[in-house]
């Protein structure tokens, strides 16, 4: 009976790592010819899949699949008659009048402004007026207020939302101001805020309000949708005002919290014509979910009144573009710079081209300071950053940890003179796998006040000398190496 029993376990046994290797062979096949993924992520999800069969099988399923073509079809053809408007009167200007020569005689800004303009349509606003803010209250309690002086239109994307006590604060101001009859619509990632449920809005929705999931989940826990996130955050308030840069929407953005201490970000408020790009990029979004589309969207882009002298444009992103737009707006700023690139980043895990781009700057006499969290909020993202990071000390680099709590804004600034605030991290994901949106700024003035911020969250950082980092824990270089490894999956 027991020489039975052992054959049959022998014959279960090799049908079952036959079906695995059948498996892995079919997953090869399709990580190579279908999905559309540059070579360094292709190889590290092969190594995972046919060294882990069965765990690198149900890894991949979870993070690493693709969008299909139709998903991204519907993502391209989203209806923008409000901004179509707009981006024709742009193009008529430049064809008659070649105003974007007229801008600047900074060769590098100039190039920068034509690139976006004329390849990703990214509307030249140069009435812009510009806010900053690096604290999360401060960013809340002016949202809060503009969302309360709103008369016709209140329109919210956020990765993050959480029904916290800042959650239900803003939740409170969206449901007065619908309570005035202001159109009220709220587009969150459905991975993102999957601590939200919809029926959380209740109150909202029962007033009239919208809200909506960004690629809704298939199961809550089980995922197979973790990748291509909505990360974008904006706000538009009666298509004038606008809102956008790295706070979402929980308590840990606006206190200081035992996991993460101070979070420090950077946010914008703008007005002037750049809020039509953030109000366009809203509506696509929206639209591409299909529940409540928004058909007739001129009403959305009133005449704008803002006495704003700064240039300003609105760069997005995302797996529905063939193009980079943002990573590419990163390597003509990084290398046009002639003196400084200051860059703060939670997350750096950059493809070859800014990685290279950033050394040969090093190697050419411009001066690289980053800034970098001093504490993971996703581990494996952290080590994989503090090696790119430190790989970088080694050609000359200024790279700090920030020990006043959690840096999560996503900035470079250009020689003090132009600057990039948005969503956006210097890493794969940010580039390739999410949907991003920043806020390109064409001024001194503000590129300096960003850069003073910066040389002040120095004093309260720890620069990271090789001596430091020869110092780290053999266990340390462990997680270096799976993280550096796995990379381009993270």
């Amino acid at each position: 009976m027991s020489d039975l029993l052992t054959i049959i376990w022998d014959v279960i046994r090799t049908y079952f790592f036959n079906f695995l290797g059948l498996i892995d062979i079919l997953l090869s096949i399709i990580i190579i010819f279908r999905e559309r993924k540059n070579t360094a992520s292709t190889w590290s999800w092969l190594f995972v899949v046919n060294v882990l069969p069965l765990f690198g099988f149900i890894l991949y399923i979870l993070i690493g699949r693709g969008i299909s073509d139709i998903r991204i079809f519907d993502l391209q053809t989203q209806l923008r008659p409000g901004f179509e408007r707009e981006i024709t009167h742009a193009k008529k200007a430049f064809s008659e009048n070649k105003f974007l020569t007229k801008i600047t005689d900074n060769h590098v800004i100039g190039q920068l402004l034509h690139m976006l303009f004329i390849s990703e349509e990214s509307i030249v606003s140069m009435n812009t007026e510009v806010t900053l803010f690096t604290d999360g209250r401060e960013k809340f309690d002016a949202l809060i207020a503009d969302i309360d002086r709103a008369r016709e239109n209140v329109h919210v994307e956020y990765y993050i939302f959480r029904m916290d006590n800042l959650g239900q604060e803003l939740y409170q101001a969206l449901i007065r101001a619908r309570k005035r009859g202001v159109e009220v619509r709220v587009l969150v990632d459905a991975w993102g805020s999957n601590g939200t449920k919809l029926r959380q809005f209740k109150e909202l929705t029962d007033l009239g309000g919208q809200v909506v999931y960004f690629f809704p989940l298939i199961m809550p826990i089980i995922n197979p949708r973790t990748n291509y996130r909505l990360h974008r955050k904006i706000v538009v308030i009666d298509g004038k005002i606008g809102y956008t840069g790295g706070f979402n929407v929980g308590d840990e953005y606006v206190s200081v919290t035992k996991k993460f201490g101070y979070w420090r970000d950077n946010h914008l408020r703008v007005t002037g014509d750049v809020v039509y790009s953030l109000q366009n990029r809203f509506i696509m979004d929206w639209n591409s979910q299909h529940k409540y589309e928004i058909t007739d969207s001129l009403s959305y882009f009133p005449e704008t009144a803002s006495s704003g002298n700064i240039t300003a444009q609105f760069v997005s992103s995302g797996p529905d573009s063939k193009r980079e737009q943002i990573k590419m707006a990163y390597l003509k700023m990084i290398n046009g710079a002639e003196d400084e690139i200051i860059i703060q980043t939670p997350y750096y895990i950059p493809d070859d081209a800014i990685h290279e781009a950033l050394k040969l700057a090093l190697m050419s006499g411009v001066k690289v300071k980053m800034l970098i969290p001093n504490k993971p909020d996703h581990p494996f993202v952290y080590w994989a950053t503090y090696y790119y990071s430190a790989s970088l000390v080694k050609y000359g680099a200024e790279v700090y940890t920030y020990e006043n709590g959690f840096v999560h804004a996503k900035t470079i600034i250009i020689d003090g003179s132009f600057a990039s605030v948005g969503s956006a991290n210097f890493d794969y994901r940010s580039f390739m796998l999410d949907f991003e949106g920043n806020m390109i700024i064409y001024n001194k003035a503000f590129s300096q006040k960003l850069r003073e911020n910066f040389m002040m969250d120095l004093t309260v950082s720890q620069q990271l000398t090789l001596a430091r980092y020869e110092e780290r824990s053999i266990f340390i270089r462990f997680k270096e190496g799976i993280a550096r490894l796995i990379g381009p999956m993270l």
